[in-house]
């Protein structure tokens, strides 16, 4: 017999009833039912009842076992009486005799208990990784990391693609992050980089001739921590073509992407219809450039209801210039209640408040404030017909800005009775991302929302450029290597109106994807660069190896990049991404477990021509 065990914890049914076996696994409960012992036997594959009274040998022995003790027991496999079978384990129609029992591990007491679903503090979690991890609901999340990868992976292959590795140490590159920098030995004072992303080198490879490249490839960026983003490091399906258009990539990855999101949804359906949307168009619908489709709610534009209008607020904003007013439609939202938590939301966010509407049915109150006269006569009128019935606009701006206005704006959302809108105004650059977090609020208050659904849409027509307010002058809006559309051309007009061949695909409100058609004409290169402040020589110092590479025959080529631990954190219905990380850090950045990052020795400072300057 093998030394540790003939069988997993989860192999075991009634066909071995009779045989004698060895198992070998953690622990994870304990049941001493009146001189019987009960032990839920686990490992990496499931759970055995193993069973021993006073007949057996070791039962002295294995009185003295513990939660989370590592043991190995030898045993005779026993059919469990019918009305002790548990249908819900697939060992649950047989236990195990034990005979002979070995500790191959004594545990410690447990700072988190392993058994049941109790909540520990993250600090908790993290330092002692190893035994959270031991737990039923995290086993299944890395298994469903590893599965997925696995069929990235597959999928990739089947579409003609091969996998490359590419350097971890590297130079810096500019993805919008800081780099983690690693000061050379060899070479004092001067600096590595780990890669926040493959970026160069893919490029790289398309114009060696590689054709179709793609990585499970780990990045690394210096970033400040989110629920949905590592603070350290993150792994991509990073992939790259040549010869191919914007459209070419889409075709090529949302193939993989629907079938890993079928295959492992867990039954929820997987939209087929993946609209493009401009980035223009999602900031002004959504609020954001990763909209969640799940939410139906569309923000218009009503400037012009409110542009010479009695709301004195909104009507001196829009003689402003680049100003304009947005409405937030609420379908079923149309309660003073839910307009109040609405107001207190936008107090929260920093405003004085948000302006509404809502629509109802006329009542006796209003119709008696309107007209200046007793509640029981206007239920009279109401009654004879005296005065018209229906729906009626209620809330500050309604009466700002009169009847006609109010039913412009209700005809252009579609709205009706029960239903509200809230106005948002000013620059929309600086409103749309309170706006965006507003949809989010109405649609998950309101049941809006189709939890139940993947929901994917492209955000495309990025700009190349945006304006630096601090000095004015322009700077990179996203990622600098990408091919403006209209090539050198479009460069020698107002750059602030060039829009790249660059692309997001977004997912319930993540983005899963970014990337693009790549520039890959040094003039075109050096063009943009300048624009952004960058003169030739920085270009040459900074990305001269891909550079130099393009002068010599570099194909059309383009890309992207899909992060496997949002992929992951979204199939296991999780919202924070580590839970889906096997050594995640923390908010600062630390991994608790490991003591990282730690002081360096005096010697290795020494070695690396380094000083650390302590910090005040």
């Amino acid at each position: 017999m093998h030394t540790f065990r003939s069988h997993t914890c989860a192999e075991l049914n009634k066909a071995h009833v009779g045989e004698t076996v060895r198992l070998s696994g953690w622990v994870h409960r304990v049941r001493d039912h009146g001189g019987v012992l009960f032990i839920d036997l686990r490992d990496h594959y499931g759970m055995t009842q193993v069973i021993a009274d006073g007949d057996s040998p070791v039962f002295a022995e294995l009185d003295k076992v513990r939660s989370e003790w590592c043991i190995r027991i030898d045993g005779n496999v026993l059919a469990r009486d019918e009305s002790l079978v548990n249908p819900g384990l697939p060992t649950g129609e047989i236990e195990v005799f034990v005979r002979d029992l070995e500790i191959l591990g004594a545990a410690d007491e447990l700072p988190l208990m392993v058994f049941g679903d109790q909540e520990y503090p993250e600090e908790t979690r993290l330092k002692y990784r190893f035994l959270d991890l031991r737990r039923e609901a995290m086993q299944t999340n890395m298994k469903l990391r590893s599965d997925v990868v696995m069929s990235m992976r597959k999928r990739m292959w089947d579409q003609g693609f091969r996998e490359y590795q590419t350097p971890i140490i590297t130079a810096s590159s500019p993805e919008g992050a800081r780099d983690f920098l690693v000061p050379s030995r060899l070479h004092p004072g001067k600096f590595y980089a780990l890669p926040q992303a493959p970026q160069q080198f893919k490029q790289l490879m398309m114009v060696a001739g590689f054709d179709k490249y793609f990585q499970i490839a780990p990045c690394f960026r210096d970033e400040d921590p989110r629920a949905d983003r590592s603070p350290t490091d993150f792994y991509q399906l990073d992939m790259e073509m040549s010869f191919v258009s914007q459209q070419d990539v889409f075709d090529t990855i949302e193939p993989v992407l629907q079938g890993v999101f079928e295959e492992f949804g867990g039954g929820r359906k997987v939209d087929t219809d993946w609209p493009q949307i401009s980035h223009a168009d999602a900031a002004l619908w959504y609020g954001t450039d990763k909209p969640d489709l799940r939410n139906p709610i569309k923000m218009q534009i009503v400037s012009e209801h409110f542009a010479g209008s009695g709301f004195a607020i909104f009507a001196s904003l829009l003689e402003q210039d680049g100003t304009e007013i947005r409405a937030i439609p609420a379908p079923t939202g149309g309660s003073r209640k839910f307009c109040d938590r609405m107001n207190k939301f936008a107090q929260q966010e920093g405003l004085p408040g948000m302006g509404y509407i809502f629509w109802r049915e006329k009542t006796a109150d209003s119709v008696a404030q309107e007209l200046g006269i007793p509640v029981k006569e206007a239920q009279a009128k109401l009654k004879s017909g005296e005065v018209e019935g229906g729906m009626e606009a209620a809330g500050p701006l309604a009466k700002n800005i009169g009847p006609e206005r109010t039913e412009a704006i209700r005809q252009q959302l579609g709205l009706g009775v029960g239903d509200a809108a809230f106005f948002l105004g000013g620059k929309p650059k600086a409103f749309e991302p309170v706006a965006g977090r507003a949809r989010n609020v109405i649609g998950e208050d309101l049941g809006l929302i189709d939890k139940d659904r993947f929901a994917f849409a492209w955000i495309v027509d990025f700009p190349i450029f945006q304006l630096d307010e601090e000095n004015g002058g322009l700077d990179f809006d996203h990622n600098p290597f990408s091919m403006p559309q209209g090539g050198l051309d479009a460069l020698l007009g107002d750059p602030l109106h060039v829009k790249g061949y660059q692309y997001d695909l977004a997912c319930n409100g993540y983005e899963l994807v970014s990337g693009a058609i790549r520039n890959h004409k040094p003039e075109i290169m050096f063009k943009a660069f300048e624009l952004a402040g960058y003169g030739k020589d920085e270009v040459m110092k900074r990305f001269g190896g891909m550079v130099n590479a393009f002068k010599y025959g570099a194909p059309p080529h383009g890309g992207c990049a899909a992060g496997v631990d949002r992929i992951v954190m979204l199939l296991a219905d999780e919202a924070n991404i580590r839970e889906v990380v096997m050594f995640p850090m923390n908010q600062r950045a630390e991994d608790l477990m490991m003591n990282a990052p730690s002081d360096p020795t005096s010697d290795q400072l020494m070695e690396l021509g380094l000083r650390v300057i302590p910090q005040d």
